[in-house]
């Protein structure tokens, strides 16, 4: 069933593709994406982000 729905799906975006703006505009948002994951890995997880464990059963 998934299958067909990706075919409309394709055959959508065939009939009328997405606009050049738009397409920058995902390539961007996944080049930051990947941007802040390198430095992520590289620098590592600041402790200040890193939630505090809550015991459980307490409020």
């Amino acid at each position: 069933m998934s299958s067909f729905t990706q075919f409309l799906r394709m055959a959508k975006w065939a009939r009328r593709p997405p606009s050049t703006r738009r397409v920058i505009l995902v390539a961007v948002v996944i080049v930051v994406c990947l941007i802040l994951f390198g430095i992520e890995r590289l620098v590592g997880w600041p402790d200040w982000l890193t939630p505090n464990r809550v015991p459980r059963g307490r409020i």
